[in-house]
Order: C-alpha cells, then sequence, then structure tokens
C-alpha cells in the first residue's frame, strides 16, 4: 500500500534566529560589500557632508544603536518597551556621574554605563515575566515617567559631589562628557562612535545566532510550548531587557559626549511613542531595520524641514500612517521590502540573455507580419 508522505510543517510566520544573509555568509563577495559599507561610513560620507550634516549624522548612527535595542525586544520576543528613550538619558546620566567620580578610561567608562543601564533594564522588566502586549507597554510607559522625575529631582545632568549626590542651588543646564585622547575632535569622535556601534551590532548579531536568539524565537511563538521545551522564560525574558537597555545605555554615554552635551529637556517620554513608530516602520525581523529606523527618526525629519519646510507634528502623522501601513500590509518594514526589490531585480538579472540579441531575419519579419 502506498504511504502518504506528511505535510511539511508551515515555517512561514516563524522568526529566523540565523544571522542576517550579508553576516552570516563569508562569501567574499558579502564581505566586501561590509567593508564597502564601513568605509563610505568611516570615511566617504564625512567628507561629503557640512559641519551641520555631520552632527546630524553623528546622532543617526547612535540613535541606530537605541532602535537596534528596541528591535531586538519586538522582534526577535514580542514584547514592548516605552521607556527605551529614558534609558538613553540613564546611560548619559550614568556616564556623567561615572566620570565625575572616578578617571577612567573611555571605553571602560562605556562598558560600566552599560552594564549599570542593563541591569536598571532587567529590574523594569520584571513585570514582562507576567505581563505582555498593551499591558507590558504601560507599565514601561510608567516607568519611563518615574525615571524622568528622578533625573529631573537630581537636576540632570547636573548635580553636587558624589555619584548621588545633587546641589539644589544649581540650575539645570547641558553637560557634555569628556572625549577620549583619539577622538577629541568631531570627525575622529563620529568615526569613534561608528566603530562602538558596530560592535554593538556585532553583540547583537552574536546572541541572535546561538542559544539566546532561539530562546527568544520560542518565547514570542508561543511561552508555553518555550517552558514546556525547557526554556528558563525568566531568564531569557531578563536576559532581552538587559541587553536592550545595556545597548541603549552606551548610546547614550556616547551622546553625553557628543556636541554642545545633553540636557533632561532631550528625553521626553512621548518619543518613546515615536520611536517605536519608526522600530515597526523600519523592520523589527532584521537587524538592518536598526539603520533605516534611525533614518526616519534622525536624517528624515531634518531633510524634509530643510528641503520643503515640513513641520515635525506633519511628519508625526505621517510617521503614524506608516505604522498603520506596515501593521497591516508589511510586518517586516522597509527593510523587507527592499529585500524583496533586490531580490526581484537579482530574478531578472539572472533570466535575462547574456550575450548579444540573436539578429532578425527573414523569416522571422514575415511570421511576424502574418500573425
Amino acid at each position: 500500500m502506498a504511504t502518504v508522505a506528511a505535510p511539511a510543517p508551515d515555517t512561514s510566520e516563524r522568526i529566523d534566529t540565523r544571522l542576517p544573509s550579508m553576516i552570516s555568509a563569508t562569501t567574499p563577495l558579502r564581505l566586501i560589500v561590509l567593508a564597502a559599507m564601513l568605509a563610505v561610513l568611516l570615511f566617504v560620507i564625512p567628507w561629503l557632508l557640512t559641519a551641520f550634516w555631520m552632527q546630524i549624522m553623528l546622532q543617526a548612527v547612535i540613535y541606530s544603536a537605541v532602535t537596534l535595542g528596541l528591535g531586538l525586544l519586538v522582534g526577535r520576543v514580542g514584547m514592548f518597551s516605552l521607556c527605551q528613550i529614558v534609558f538613553v538619558a540613564t546611560g548619559a546620566w550614568v556616564s556623567l556621574r561615572l566620570a565625575q567620580e572616578w578617571s577612567l578610561p573611555f571605553p571602560v567608562l562605556l562598558v560600566l554605563t552599560g552594564l549599570i543601564t542593563g541591569a536598571v533594564g532587567a529590574v523594569i522588566g520584571i513585570p514582562a515575566l507576567r505581563l505582555s502586549g498593551l499591558y507590558l507597554a504601560l507599565i514601561t510607559l510608567m516607568a519611563a515617567g518615574a525615571l524622568t522625575l528622578l533625573l529631573r529631582v537630581y537636576k540632570f545632568p547636573n548635580g553636587g559631589s558624589g555619584f548621588w549626590g545633587f546641589d539644589k542651588g544649581k540650575p539645570s543646564g547641558s553637560a557634555q562628557l569628556a572625549r577620549p585622547a583619539i577622538a577629541l575632535g568631531d570627525l575622529a569622535y563620529y568615526r569613534y562612535c561608528v566603530i562602538v556601534v558596530a560592535l554593538l551590532f556585532v553583540l547583537v548579531t552574536w546572541h541572535i545566532k546561538g542559544k539566546p536568539g532561539r530562546a527568544w524565537a520560542s518565547i514570542r511563538q508561543s511561552q508555553v510550548t518555550a517552558v514546556a521545551a525547557g526554556v528558563d522564560t525568566t531568564l531569557y525574558k531578563l536576559w532581552a531587557f538587559a541587553l536592550s537597555a545595556c545597548i541603549t545605555g552606551v548610546a547614550g554615554a556616547l551622546l553625553a559626549a557628543g556636541p554642545g552635551g545633553v540636557t533632561v529637556n532631550q528625553f521626553p517620554v512621548e518619543s518613546s511613542i515615536l520611536l517605536l513608530a519608526v522600530v515597526l516602520m523600519g523592520g523589527v525581523y532584521s537587524i538592518w531595520g536598526a539603520l533605516v529606523a534611525a533614518f526616519l527618526l534622525r536624517i528624515l525629519p531634518r531633510l524634509l524641514e530643510q528641503q520643503i519646510g515640513l513641520s515635525p507634528e506633519v511628519l508625526t502623522m505621517l510617521f503614524g500612517v506608516g505604522v498603520i501601513q506596515v501593521l497591516l500590509t508589511t510586518p517586516g518594514g522597509i527593510i523587507a521590502d527592499l529585500g524583496r526589490l533586490v531580490d526581484g531585480v537579482r530574478r531578472r538579472l539572472r533570466r535575462s540573455p547574456i550575450g548579444p540579441p540573436a539578429p532578425v531575419t527573414g523569416d522571422d519579419v514575415l511570421v511576424g507580419e502574418s500573425s
């Protein structure tokens, strides 16, 4: 009796835990593409841009780490957080306080800032063990409000002596973190930030490729199934929150050393909603979506404001329309559309004939006329 093969399981909705193709493949062509992208960011773009646009580009590079951290939570674990912008402020505050108390090398300062901010993120992520969806978003939004109030009370970024000390008589203002000796100039610091953010992307990619990435994917698909499979959901949820906050804290420290430093009014709580919108539009299922989200968040508003005078309020409404379009039609975001476009062009190039076209004969003309 003939046997009927079982149908293959539907994997269309599964989250791909593998490395993005441009990183996972070790072909020389893709390594050359990655090296070319890094070279453009480090050398070509600074040569083409003015001082004003260099500052905007620096903010986009730093905020790509922020969008990377939020995209990790939303796309890989399925948890929505609305306190990511406040984590940027927390990282800036922690780095300034550490630099005030101790003379630490800048890389060590970045690592300590990331660890402390990651610990704060793990504490805020404790409600994620029982909540999800809208309830988790509301809890993180309230935590963001509490952290913002705390930073205002402690005169962020100003303060008195000691790590927790503050001076009530000293007004709040801007403060700037001392830059490393190898990156004192704006151009050198921009290149320094590109390298640091690239290392953060490598760190996230390493997590996605390894055991944490597989555990996060199983939690996103079904937490009950993940528990049945032996996944420690408590550990990996807190791990995701801590890693996301750690990356964002490092971005806050980099921002504190940027031109003009940081102020307390620079990180309003409502900006977390806008950040979530651009992350969804950029694409949460690929780490490259973080770059698109950073472009939408920092570069696109300036371009539209400079070219056509579009107000930020109108752009916010356009972002709202974009989020609705992403949720209804393209969950993968802009980066998924770009990937499909590249694949379509590649298929067309493969199907195109190679060599000169065949000459037209008299028989071909007669056949065409008869038809």
